[in-house]
C-alpha cells in the first residue's frame, strides 16, 4: 500500500515538473523590453544585438526552443552564461556548498531548537513561559533577515570581536573554521524559521494534549516528558512536517538575502550578480534548481505523511 502511495505521489510530481520548466523557460520571454539589446548595453549595434538573440535563441520559435533546451536540461546542460562564457551547471556547481551548508545547517539548528520550544510553550499555556516564546515568534517574524544579520554583525563581530564578519570557509579547510563563519548567517536566516515551526508545534501540541488518550495517559502515571515527546509530539508531528516543508521556501528566499549580507560566495550571490547583469541562462538555471529542489523536498513530505500516519495513504 505504501508504495502504491508513494508511485503515485512520485507520478504526479513529473507534471509539476514540466510547468516549472515551461515557467523558468517563460522567464526570457516575459521580461519588459527586448532582453537582447537590454545585455547588449546603450552602445551595442544592430549586429551585436542580432548576435546576443541568437545566442538566447530568441529569433527561432517559442515551441521549438522550449524542447531544445528541455532536451538539453534533461542531459544536464543548463546552457552557457552570456557574461562569463561559463557552462551554468559548472557554475552553479562551484557554489553549491556555501549554499547548501547555509541551508542545511540552518534547518537542523531551527528544527532542534523550535520544536522544544513549541512543546515547551504548549506544555505551559498562557504561563509567562507561553508568552516570552510566543512574543519571540511574533519578532521573528516581523524583523526582516537582512536587519538580523546587520545586528549580530555588529554585535559578535564589531563589538565583540567573537566571530568573522563576513566571507565563507570551505569545510575541507577544518569544521571549526567552517561553522565560525557559518554561525552569524544560520541563527539570522534561522529566526524566521524557528518562529513558524515553534507557532506550529505549539498550536498542534494545544489539540493534541487535550485528547482523551493524552488525559489516559496521565491518569496511568506517566511523566510528563514521555507524554510530551513519546506520545502527544508524535501524533501532532504531521502539522509540523508540514511546515517544515513549506518553510524550505523561506529559507532559499531567505538565503539570497544571507548570503549578500554576509557576502557569502554561494548560489544566492550568483543569482543576485547574474539579476544585475541580466545574465538570462544563469538565472534560469537558479531558478530552475530551486524549483525542482523545492518540489522534491514537499514530495518528500508527502511520502513523510504516509509513515506518520498510514490514514493518508488509504
Amino acid at each position: 500500500m505504501i508504495w502504491r502511495y508513494a508511485g503515485r505521489r512520485i507520478l504526479a510530481t513529473i507534471p509539476v515538473m514540466g510547468f516549472v520548466a515551461l515557467f523558468v523557460f517563460s522567464l526570457l520571454y516575459f521580461a519588459p523590453g527586448d532582453p537582447a539589446a537590454i545585455i547588449a548595453g546603450d552602445q551595442a549595434s544592430a549586429e551585436d544585438i542580432v548576435r546576443i538573440r541568437a545566442s538566447l535563441g530568441l529569433d527561432r520559435p517559442f515551441i521549438v526552443r522550449f524542447g531544445e533546451w528541455l532536451w538539453q536540461v534533461l542531459h544536464g546542460d543548463l546552457g552557457t552564461s552570456i557574461f562569463a562564457n561559463l557552462p551554468v551547471a559548472h557554475m552553479i556547481g562551484q557554489r553549491v556548498e556555501p549554499t547548501l551548508s547555509l541551508m542545511v545547517l540552518t534547518l537542523l539548528f531551527a528544527v532542534a531548537v523550535a520544536v522544544p520550544l513549541g512543546v515547551l510553550a504548549a506544555a505551559r499555556a498562557g504561563s509567562w513561559i507561553d508568552r516570552v516564546i510566543m512574543l519571540f515568534a511574533v519578532l521573528g517574524f516581523s524583523v526582516p533577515v537582512f536587519v538580523v544579520g546587520y545586528l549580530l554583525a555588529w554585535v559578535f563581530a564589531l563589538q565583540l570581536d567573537w566571530l568573522p564578519v563576513q566571507g565563507y570557509v570551505p569545510l575541507a579547510r577544518g569544521v571549526l573554521p567552517w561553522l565560525r563563519n557559518l554561525v552569524m548567517p544560520v541563527i539570522a536566516l534561522g529566526a524566521i524559521y524557528i518562529a513558524l515551526i515553534a507557532r506550529i508545534t505549539r498550536a498542534a501540541m494545544l489539540e493534541v494534549l487535550g485528547q482523551d488518550y493524552i488525559r489516559t495517559a496521565r491518569a496511568k502515571g506517566l511523566g510528563s516528558l514521555p507524554v510530551l515527546f513519546l506520545h502527544a509530539l508524535k501524533n501532532a508531528s504531521v502539522p509540523i512536517v508540514t511546515v517544515v516543508g513549506i518553510g524550505v521556501a523561506l529559507l532559499i528566499g531567505g538565503a539570497v538575502v544571507t548570503e549578500t549580507v554576509f557576502a557569502i560566495p554561494g548560489i544566492g550571490r550568483l543569482v543576485v550578480d547574474a539579476i544585475l547583469r541580466r545574465d538570462y541562462p544563469v538565472i534560469q538555471g537558479v531558478t530552475l534548481l530551486f524549483s525542482v529542489v523545492y518540489v522534491l523536498v514537499n514530495l518528500a513530505v508527502d511520502l513523510l505523511y504516509s509513515v506518520l500516519d498510514p490514514r493518508i495513504r488509504q
